[in-house]
């Protein structure tokens, strides 16, 4: 693994390019390093704001990024107009590099530290979708009974810990917590985490499959309940049928 000075090197590095590149002109920390010095595991972040024609400068540092500090492997998220470009370095050093239009270099969330260059005003990413979220739970509950009948034990399993991934997503959002990749998780209350133990499959057996699917269920009909206590009512009988021998 990468020590701390090989990683801070890197971002030293990452940085002395930017100030010198005429096609950057700004930067941004996201992430652990937004609001503070991050720590021993947190990875590198940042948003760069390109002025023209983004594919150059892609092209460009990522050329530089397998040269010189023999990146193993990258792949693309595309948010909007921008495209975040993931590399792997040696010694499971990872780089978040956000390549952003000028006109977009914008904080989406309180996570931003700008280095250098003029960010534009707040531009948060919408909330979570309630009733999106209401909708694939009982979509991934669905599913998971069917899978179940059909007797593959793996794909009920995917979908039950799908359901148990929405269910934390959904209580972050309401409680105003991180809600992406379960970042706000750890901050939810006991009341709302102790029942998701019993969500998790312990091995891949019909009665324990079924088992936990009724104890998802139960925990999905709950957090519904706390934001939306009509669909609750009416997806309650539904999910019992869904679970009944």
């Amino acid at each position: 693994m990468f020590t701390t000075q090989e990683r801070d090197h890197i971002r030293d590095q990452l940085l002395a390019r930017a100030r010198a590149d005429d096609a950057i002109v700004g930067a941004a920390y996201t992430g652990s390093l937004g609001t503070g010095p991050g720590d021993r595991w947190s990875d590198t972040d940042l948003v760069l704001a390109v002025r023209g024609d983004l594919a150059p400068t892609l092209s460009r540092w990522t050329s530089w990024l397998y040269a010189e500090h023999q990146a193993q492997h990258h792949w693309d998220l595309p948010v909007g107009a921008k495209l975040i470009r993931v590399f792997l370095l040696p010694g499971w050093i990872e780089l978040d590099l956000t390549f952003a239009p000028e006109k977009n270099f914008a904080p989406r969330g309180p996570q931003w530290r700008t280095i250098f260059g003029q960010a534009q005003p707040l531009d948060p990413y919408p909330a979570p979708d309630r009733d999106h979220l209401a909708g694939l739970l009982w979509h991934h509950a669905l599913h998971a009974r069917m899978c179940l009948a059909r007797r593959r034990w793996w794909q009920a399993e995917h979908w039950i810990t799908a359901m148990r991934d929405l269910v934390i997503t959904m209580a972050c959002a309401r409680l105003g917590l991180p809600a992406a990749n379960a970042k706000g998780a750890h901050l939810l209350p006991g009341d709302l985490t102790e029942p998701l133990r019993g969500t998790l499959v312990r091995e891949l057996t019909e009665p324990e499959l079924r088992r936990a699917l009724t104890a998802t269920v139960t925990v999905v009909t709950d957090e519904i309940a706390r934001s939306d206590a009509a669909l609750a009512a009416r997806l309650r009988p539904m999910f019992a049928d869904l679970t009944a021998p």
